[in-house]
């Protein structure tokens, strides 16, 4: 008969499986980004191309919003959405997102993740 395995090494209960450690959601880079521009990617019902301003730097994602929101009313926001900066570059379509926005969603609902309050473009979310 094999013993069991001492607590430090045992295999996590099932209800653990989906968890992630604090190391590795500290690998996230969470940033605030301004939207300077919006347009819905071409040939498409779900897609649009946002151009961010994240601290000093711009960037451009693509994200599956476009059915939610109009680009005006994503220029009209008047405050700072939430991005995952250190995401690997990935082309959509034909066009390269450098990020990842954070939304919320329930049934066919999305909302943005934004910041309340005056937050500078780039700052770190924790």
């Amino acid at each position: 008969e094999i013993p069991p395995l001492p607590p430090e090494v045992a295999e996590p209960p099932e209800a653990e499986a989906g968890l992630v450690t604090y190391d590795e959601f500290s690998r996230l880079d969470l940033r605030t980004a301004t939207i300077m521009d919006a347009e819905r990617v071409p040939n498409t019902d779900k897609l649009m191309k946002l151009s961010l301003l994240v601290g000093s730097e711009r960037r451009q994602i693509v994200a599956g919003i476009a059915a939610h929101y109009t680009p005006e009313q994503l220029l009209e926001l008047n405050r700072p959405i939430v991005i995952v900066a250190n995401l690997k570059p990935a082309r959509i379509r034909g066009i390269e997102s450098q990020g990842m926005l954070l939304a919320a969603t329930k049934g066919e609902k999305l909302r943005l993740v934004t910041v309340d309050g005056d937050m500078s473009s780039g700052a770190r979310v924790k």
